[in-house]
């Protein structure tokens, strides 16, 4: 009864949800409680549930599930509680994926932690891309793996028993209690990981964390699908022309790049990311062997890049991370410099990931002295050349930048170069990456295209449509944004020249460098730093509510960049900046501007701002 119940409930939801469910990448922070993620979401559409309410106007209310749907979002949520209240479980025991292999890896990474053994059985067929042998040489993770015909046949074990099953029917999964974890693997949707039993519910977040650093929870397009499939609905996938699509992706992007090597497409920039630095320690594992690696990163970019690299780097004895001061009173060719040094005298292997511009004070070092810095021939402490560095480039805010041309100014640099799709690649319609490197560079892309597989992290069919349709029109998008962004610029600093704005000089833009995101450091008064800091955040907030206010149609809260309309706002420190250590994160604003919005009326409403400050 309560299955029919759940059963019938969902079907009205499907019926009568916000059609942002679906399509939106970014949601609202000022509806969003970031300490309450998912739970907030949930407790008040369990409400509506127990109340047989599913009115379209009381789904469009509920409140934020997640900030970025890279994380999740509300189709998410609804699939996996749909699955626990079928199955007997908590909602929150129950985590969808787009891939298939990072729910086992989730598992594998905290037992490596915990040092506790694992043990993973299979039934029927697993895909190719299971590459267990490369879990163990490259990632590090222990265990042991063995097919079984039934699940009966799984003995008992001292440790994490992990069963992998193909295309369940996730209304009636057979949960033995043997079994710690049940990953049933969805075909092209990708997967859902079931934590079986209360001792496990210690594993949530950090299943949660991995989807939120390494991958991505499964596509609202997809979860509508898996939905469907959980009603006993014809829900199919749509018949992409992935190939048709993909040659068109490729071609656009080695247009954009000047390049011509390889074009990876990911489920997000950080599946790109972990590709590059798993395919980087692969190789670096082949050539020079028993040689350390050190990750250089900013300790203060992007709180995704930062943590994913940090990650990995825990992980493994032979990776280390070494920090790369670049912002503020830190000049990031100084830095590069001095750290290459460090680590050539070590003997290490340099893997360098910096931002360019930087998010978010937006900063672009002189490329020239860059370039020479990474040229620079180094020795090792006993007088022997050293490793030449890999320049990994996020070049998410300035992806028009030819870097990795034959002519760029990296081209005698090892440069791979990655994009976060979800900014102006999509216009923010999906959270797809891509990655290309520059001839220097591109005997590593079999590397990194190796663990974009074997991770399945790679761009969903609809994904890989959506870029296809939107590349082209990239480059012009980023002028026609840039030029809205220089004007409101200009219009701040004539109303309140007090304010500090980080944005790119003319000069700079004039070598293309044409952002459309700039940060703003607000005036602030008070006897103590904790007390001027306090007024800077309060009034931080009181613009930005004055703006969704005001311009509710226009101005959106949320973290993203790129998009194809309105003006998005967001503090950096309390969102992309999350698992940035405090005395490192930004509490500025920062504003994304697009090409398609009501220029006047943001100024108007911020020449209204001024006045009550």
């Amino acid at each position: 009864m309560k299955e029919q119940n759940v059963s019938v409930y969902l079907e009205d939801v499907l019926e009568n949800m916000p059609i942002d469910w679906v399509k939106l990448t970014t949601h609202r922070l000022d509806i969003y409680n970031e300490s309450l993620a998912k739970t907030e979401f949930l407790e008040r559409f369990e409400e509506l549930y127990q109340s047989n309410n599913a009115e379209k106007a009381a789904l469009s209310e509920l409140p934020t599930a997640f900030d970025y749907i890279r994380l999740g979002h509300p189709l998410s949520t609804v699939l996996e509680w749909g699955i626990a209240k079928m199955n007997g479980l908590k909602a929150d025991n129950v985590i969808s994926f787009s891939s298939r292999m990072m729910p086992v890896l989730a598992i594998l990474r905290k037992n490596l932690f915990d040092d506790k053994n694992t043990q993973i059985f299979y039934k029927g067929e697993l895909p190719g891309f299971f590459d267990f042998e490369s879990l163990k040489q490259v990632y590090g993770y222990s265990f042991e793996i063995k097919q079984v015909n039934k699940i009966e046949d799984i003995p008992e074990f001292d440790g994490s028993t992990v069963f992998i099953s193909n295309q369940d029917d996730l209304k009636q999964l057979p949960l033995d209690p043997k079994i710690d974890f049940y990953v049933s693997l969805q075909a092209e949707l990708g997967s859902v990981i079931m934590v079986n039993g209360s001792e496990n519910e210690k594993y949530i977040a950090e299943i949660q964390h991995v989807r939120r650093r390494e991958s991505i929870a499964m596509t609202p397009a997809d979860c509508h699908t898996a939905l469907l499939q959980l009603l006993g609905k014809s829900g199919s996938v749509k018949a992409n022309n992935y190939q048709g699509d993909k040659a068109k992706v490729v071609d656009s992007v080695h247009k954009i790049t000047a390049t011509n090597s390889k074009v990876l497409l990911g489920s997000c920039g950080l599946s790109v990311q972990y590709a590059i630095m798993m395919g980087l320690i692969d190789d670096a594992i082949e050539k020079h062997p028993g040689k350390t690696i050190n990750i250089i990163v900013p300790p203060n970019c992007y709180g995704g890049t930062n943590d994913q690299a940090r990650r990995v780097a825990a992980c493994l004895d032979n990776v280390e991370i070494v920090d790369l001061p670049v912002d503020g009173d830190n000049d990031m060719v100084q830095s590069t410099d001095q750290v290459l040094d460090q680590v050539a005298k070590a003997g290490a292997i340099p893997y360098i990931i910096a931002e360019i511009p930087t998010n978010p004070r937006v900063e672009v070092p002189d490329l020239e002295k860059l370039r020479q810095v990474l040229t620079k021939e180094r020795n090792n402490a006993n007088g022997e050349k050293a490793v030449e560095p890999v320049f990994i480039l996020d070049q998410t805010f300035c992806p028009n930048v030819q870097f990795c041309g034959k002519d760029g100014i990296l081209s005698e640099v090892k440069t791979i170069s990655y994009v976060s799709g979800s900014k102006f690649p999509s216009g923010g319609r999906c959270t797809a990456g891509y990655c290309v490197a520059n001839t220097k560079a591109e005997e590593l892309m079999d590397k990194l295209d190796k663990h974009l597989r074997l991770c399945d992290n790679e761009a969903t069919g609809l994904q890989v449509e959506i870029l296809a349709e939107q590349l082209p029109s990239m480059n012009q998008r980023i002028k026609d944004a840039y030029k809205n962004t220089r004007e409101f610029v200009s219009f701040i600093e004539e109303t309140l020249p007090e304010a500090k704005i980080n944005f790119v000089s003319e000069d700079l833009a004039e070598e293309g460098f044409t952002p459309s995101v700039f940060s703003l450091d607000l005036p602030t008064k008070g006897e103590t730093e904790e007390e001027r800091e306090t007024y800077k955040r309060v009034l931080n907030n009181k613009l930005i509510n004055m703006m969704i206010g005001e311009i509710p149609n226009e101005s959106k809260y949320c973290v993203s960049y790129g998009q194809l309309r309105g003006c998005y706002w967001t503090i950096p420190a309390t969102s992309t900046q999350g698992t940035t250590k405090e005395d490192d994160k930004d509490y500025i604003a920062r504003v994304s501007v697009s090409p398609n919005l009501d220029l006047e009326l943001h100024k108007k409403v911020f020449a209204d701002f001024v006045k009550e400050i």
